[in-house]
């Protein structure tokens, strides 16, 4: 979750790997799992989703 929160930030896998302090090579294995899972092709359409599913804010929305 945090991974993929971090993800729809707009995050790089480097940088997601530093905030969590974790390898970039776990953090691609992350994302790559969780492209699986969501059955999405790439990143842009996996923050859709955590945005649609209410995991991620949505930075569009004016409060």
């Amino acid at each position: 979750m945090d991974v993929l929160r971090l993800l729809a930030e707009g995050l790089t896998n480097g940088e997601i790997a530093a905030r969590l302090v974790i390898t970039e090579k776990t953090t691609d294995h992350h994302v790559s799992a969780i492209l699986t899972k969501l059955d999405v092709p790439h990143r842009r359409a996996a923050a859709a989703a955590a945005r649609t599913l209410g995991i991620a804010p949505d930075r569009r929305r004016v409060p």
